[in-house]
């Protein structure tokens, strides 16, 4: 439904394919330390989405363009020590700006750099394609991660609190599932 209706778009495919067809989280299982970790309410969820978003385009652009520069025996460690570059960023952009987010997300942030889907996303779209296609997928793959995120986000948080963003929205005789609220709840 949301993908565009002229595949042979580079630019379209690139940024409408990670929202479902590639879902990295529904469609591609990767990357599942996240959502198995962080979408116990919708806050953290989002942090985590937002900060996979920036991590994802900043890389995507410094591998893209150093894509002809790259051999073959250096490509993973330059992807390593770029992904950790931007990583470094953000969680010390969240420490500083948002101290209680970084303590709720905790190792998690860090955990970004060996995160498959910022590593395949390098590998698969970035050293292959332009700066342009390299942001789009990014943007598109990043998103279609945050949907995942927030919608099991979402409905751990409703289920397990009866809340969600702190706003009471079940009735008043709903049994919160406190199980939900473990990582064993992603997968319920």
């Amino acid at each position: 439904a949301m993908s565009p209706s002229n595949n042979s778009n580079p630019y379209s495919t690139a940024l409408f394919a990670g929202l479902w067809k590639e879902n990295p989280t529904f469609r591609l299982l990767i990357g599942l330390c996240p959502p198995l970790a962080v979408t116990t309410a919708v806050k953290p969820a989002l942090t985590m989405g937002l900060s996979v978003i920036f991590v994802l385009v900043c890389s995507n652009i410094v591998v893209s363009l150093m894509r002809n520069l790259l051999k073959p025996h250096l490509r993973i460690i330059m992807f390593t020590v770029t992904i950790a570059t931007f990583v470094t960023i953000c969680d010390l952009f969240l420490k500083a700006f948002t101290p209680k987010m970084s303590e709720i997300l905790g190792a998690y942030v860090p955990l970004i750099i060996v995160n498959c889907l910022i590593i395949f996303r390098a590998e698969a779209c970035a050293s292959k394609s332009g700066i342009v296609v390299s942001i789009l997928d990014a943007l598109g793959m990043g998103a279609g991660f945050t949907l995942a995120l927030c919608t099991l986000a979402a409905v751990r948080e409703v289920l397990a609190t009866g809340r969600l963003f702190d706003i009471p929205v079940t009735p008043d005789a709903f049994v919160p599932w406190l199980a939900l609220q473990m990582p064993v709840g992603a997968f319920v």
